[in-house]
């Protein structure tokens, strides 16, 4: 099974079932991920920097497509709620702007 790890979660390695967002893997493994419109890509909250991997992930999807236009979603960011993972292992972190802040944060 594809392996979703976040480095700046303390390298916590989340498996990615088939079909399953990134989002709703790190849910059912019980990791606080900030989404504000509840996962419909309607924003940029639940968005991850992808360090290595990102050629494995799904296509960007529409609402991505539009973030990155309008400058809120950069090349190497995905929104978590919008992708998937096929194959292979990803590695990533939660950039600065939507970290929780009861949640501790390594470096990554």
């Amino acid at each position: 099974m594809p392996i979703l790890t976040v480095q700046n979660l303390f390298g916590v390695a989340v498996p990615v079932p088939a079909g399953t967002t990134l989002l709703a893997a790190l849910q059912a493994a019980g990791h606080d991920w900030m989404h504000a419109c509840g996962g419909r890509g309607r924003c940029t909250s639940c968005r991850i920097q992808v360090v290595t991997g990102l050629e494995l992930l799904t296509p960007p999807t529409d609402p991505e497509l539009r973030y990155r236009r309008a400058g809120r979603l950069l090349s190497h960011e995905r929104l978590t709620c919008q992708t998937r993972l096929p194959a292979g292992d990803v590695t990533g972190c939660v950039p600065e702007a939507t970290k929780l802040p009861h949640v501790q944060y390594g470096v990554g």
